[in-house]
């Protein structure tokens, strides 16, 4: 007879706290993360003396050579999908006691000539406000 005690198992690990871990770390990166959609393209804000940032409820990107950019699409098809988005935030909410505001994005070396024939397109899509991001610059 052998009355020897029999081999011990190793007891497992517990993989709960690290899950949790992982868990409570993949919330905070996305509570903390800030979701916003890409940029269709670069550009380079012009620069400007007073210091102000503009808060619209759309953004409108505009290139240096003119091309339109709003979401995913780019040139004509732009302003297409802008005024769809601002009739579907119509009817989600009510435009006339608070109108939506556009934010505009143009590159720093798009002519002004070609951001005057922009402006009264937007106006006759329903913006009231249009914002323009600039840099703050030196004072002259």
């Amino acid at each position: 007879m052998d009355f020897s005690d029999p081999p011990r198992r190793r007891a497992q690990e517990n993989l709960l706290p690290m899950i949790n871990v992982v868990f409570l770390l993949l919330i905070f990166f996305l509570i903390s993360a800030r979701m916003t959609p890409p940029e269709p393209f670069a550009v380079t804000p012009p620069e400007a003396h007073a210091q102000a940032e503009a808060q619209g409820d759309f953004a409108l990107f505009i290139s240096a050579d003119g091309l339109l950019g709003y979401g995913d699409t780019t040139g004509d098809p732009a302003l297409v999908a802008l005024a769809a988005a601002h009739t579907g935030h119509c009817i989600a909410n009510d435009c006339t006691a608070a109108p939506p505001r556009l934010t505009l994005r143009a590159d720093a070396a798009l002519p002004a000539a070609r951001l005057a024939q922009i402006l009264p397109q937007l106006t006759s899509l329903g913006f009231a406000q249009i914002e323009l991001v600039a840099l703050t610059g030196a004072a002259p």
